[in-house]
């Protein structure tokens, strides 16, 4: 039976106008929607948490019909969290949205004034720093530790991302592999199809990272599903709270990926991967030994220590776990 737990996450000074929206009380009670309200209901929610701004100058037949359900549905969705009507509840997105976007729309200014006074290069490393900030700000310490021990302790650790994403899942797998019973880099080469064979035995006794940006793939959606109703413990790794991953998770981790230019940045999802990794390896002494052993056997292949004796080696390599110990 699929699991409906709420993702764990923990947001704190929110830094994109997506993740501001959602951490206030409107936001949150359509994120609650998104999780277990009908099918007609998530599809409401989804709408609003995508498209706030719209969402303002829309009339209810408008926003039914983007939405695909009926008018009477959307006054009974206004009503039941809690506004009088749809107007009321359309007034609300206008004034969450005021309150919201202030600080969002003072650092956006920011970056824009610096971009007509630089290249269109400079003004995406200012949107890469923007969103690494923005990950940092709202990344739950706790979390992040739970994910650890989940991976720690499970039989076998999947990550899976399509399209824009497969180069991070694939970055991710193999950090991993080193310090995980069994790692599967779920896509590979071979697409859906091969995607769905790796994923036939899942279990609960696995872990499914779960890695999607914009442009979000259905294919990851539907195997998501496929995994939750094996119970399978599920880390989804996205952009947004209004992300069709957020709901599918155990857990949410969250890097930001607003690009002037491109679909998605990938920085921040870089920056987060390489701070899960690293949480990972120091969580116990045996993942420290793990990356000493794992040095040694490659160091033989690695540039600069062809002129390292075996025995020099071997003391840098003991130097190194002393420090680490220290630490």
């Amino acid at each position: 039976m699929a699991k409906l737990n709420t993702p764990q996450i923990n947001m704190t000074e929110a830094a994109t106008p997506e993740l501001a929206f959602a951490q206030s009380s409107l936001g949150k009670k359509l994120i609650e929607n998104l999780t277990k309200g009908s099918a007609s209901y998530q599809s409401i929610a989804d709408y609003l948490l995508r498209n706030q701004v719209r969402v303002t100058a829309l009339g209810i037949e408008d926003l039914a019909q983007s939405c695909q359900v009926s008018t009477a549905t959307i006054s009974r969705f206004a009503r039941d969290i809690g506004f009088a009507n749809y107007a009321a509840m359309r007034n609300e997105v206008a004034e969450t949205l005021q309150s919201v976007f202030q600080p969002v729309e003072k650092l956006r200014n920011t970056i824009e004034r610096r971009s007509q006074e630089t290249t269109p290069a400079i003004t995406s490393l200012e949107y890469a720093l923007a969103n690494t900030d923005a990950t940092k700000q709202n990344l739950s310490i706790d979390v992040l530790n739970q994910v650890v021990t989940k991976l720690a302790k499970a039989r076998t650790v999947y990550v899976m991302g399509f399209g824009l994403s497969a180069h991070l899942a694939g970055m991710l797998a193999l950090h991993l592999q080193p310090f995980c019973s069994h790692v599967v880099e779920v896509v590979g080469y071979g697409g859906t199809e091969v995607a769905a064979g790796h994923l036939a035995s899942i279990s609960d006794k696995d872990v499914l990272i779960l890695i999607s940006f914009p442009r979000y793939a259905n294919d990851a959606i539907k195997l998501a599903h496929f995994a939750r109703d094996h119970g399978t413990c599920i880390v989804s790794m996205t952009d947004s709270t209004a992300s069709p991953l957020a709901a599918l998770g155990d857990y949410l981790l969250l890097a930001p990926s607003t690009h002037p230019v491109l679909p998605s940045s990938s920085i921040a999802a870089i920056a987060l991967i390489e701070a899960l990794v690293s949480s990972l390896m120091v969580s116990n002494k045996k993942n420290v030994e793990k990356a000493m052993k794992l040095t040694e056997a490659l160091s033989a292949y690695l540039h600069g220590f062809e002129a390292t004796s075996k025995g020099g080696s071997r003391e840098l390599l003991t130097q190194r776990r002393k420090k680490s110990a220290l630490d």
